[in-house]
């Protein structure tokens, strides 16, 4: 038995020469210990939305999203649909004190508040609230379809 420390962040070139193989090990465990299905979210399902109204990807999925929150909040944590309504929603979810900024050096989506949207079938199925910051990604909040739980989005989003 051998154990390597790869650097991650930033990515090593041992971390880059090994990812798909390290990938497909998580694959496997996963889908053996968790039972994963094998059509998991991949990250072509997942999109990166700037929390902004002036934004036509966050415009366009607002409603959708806005209705898989309330799903969630009545499902998991027994909210009344006053308490997971729509300004609730944007209240909580959607307005941040934190201002988008695209620094030169800095990622090219830039840094503030964004939904990651994880979309299966042309349907969002989980949100993850996160926050882009110069030196940490914060995790907010994250919100899915109930239907979906046995796909474990809560664990996925956390390690991706």
């Amino acid at each position: 038995l051998k154990v390597r420390v790869v650097r991650s962040s930033p990515p090593s070139s041992q971390f880059k020469a090994t990812f798909q193989e390290s990938y497909q090990v998580y694959k496997r465990y996963q889908m053996v210990v968790h039972k994963d299905p094998p059509d998991k979210p991949t990250i072509n399902q997942v999109r990166l939305v700037p929390v902004s109204f002036e934004d036509p990807q966050f415009k366009s999925s607002f409603n959708q999203s806005a209705t898989l929150f309330a799903k969630y909040q009545m499902s998991v944590h027994k909210d009344t649909p006053s308490d997971c309504g729509e300004n609730e929603f944007t209240r909580f979810l959607c307005d941040s004190p934190l201002e988008a900024e695209h620094a030169p050096d800095g990622p090219e989506c830039g840094y503030g508040s964004f939904h990651q949207q994880y979309w299966l079938d042309g349907k969002i199925i989980a949100v993850g609230v996160i926050d882009i910051l110069p030196y940490c990604v914060s995790s907010v909040y994250l919100y899915y379809d109930p239907d979906f739980s046995f796909l474990s989005l809560g664990v996925y989003s956390a390690l991706r």
